[in-house]
């Protein structure tokens, strides 16, 4: 993400260690996805702890593809729902395609949502959460060539939406962190 500097002309020099804290800028919001992926699926013994997957997964993803999009390329984006439909045990394609729709919406809003406030985006993420559960219904259905009853799709939507706040709280916190390279 090339950003204009206030000087023309006055720009800091390009070590080896400012471009490996930008490349770790610019990963991070993937890696730390992909983490709390992987953290939902670790063995710590809480009922109920593999159904967060959904919710940390889509919850990321909107998040980062609405206020820092440069770091949530599709790629990215891709290989997410490559490891979700892996760690969630979904014929592959299904986490795919909902996370690139998902990513598709938020990088179209994305404009408007980021001069509202986090009720505007908590709002906005709310279809978007039933409307991820539902697409995910759909094709594990027709993936599978079986209708799965409903009722699990309704309830992934509701944690789901319900689960954004507490993980957009930390994620608004690691974005602020990120950004002030660009205060330099």
């Amino acid at each position: 993400m090339a950003r204009p500097y206030r000087f023309p002309g006055i720009r800091p020099r390009q070590t080896l260690g400012r471009r490996l804290d930008l490349a770790a800028r610019g990963a991070g919001p993937s890696v730390c996805t992909i983490l709390l992926m992987l953290l939902t699926q670790a063995p710590f013994g809480i009922p109920g702890q593999a159904v967060l997957l959904p919710a940390v997964t889509l919850a990321s993803v909107w998040f980062w593809s609405v206020f820092y999009p440069a770091a949530m390329p599709p790629p990215a984006v891709f290989l997410m729902g490559v490891v979700f439909d892996l760690l969630g045990y979904l014929p592959l394609g299904v986490g795919v395609l909902t996370l690139l729709v998902a990513h598709g919406i938020a990088m179209r809003w994305r404009g408007f949502l980021t001069r509202q406030g986090f009720a505007m985006s908590w709002l906005a993420f709310q279809p978007i959460a039933m409307g991820a559960a539902a697409l995910s219904w759909v094709l594990v259905s027709a993936l599978t060539l079986r209708l799965i009853p409903p009722g699990p799709a309704v309830f992934q939507a509701l944690l789901t939406g319900a689960f954004y706040p507490v993980l957009a709280i930390p994620l608004a916190r690691t974005h602020r962190a990120i950004a002030a390279v660009d205060d330099e």
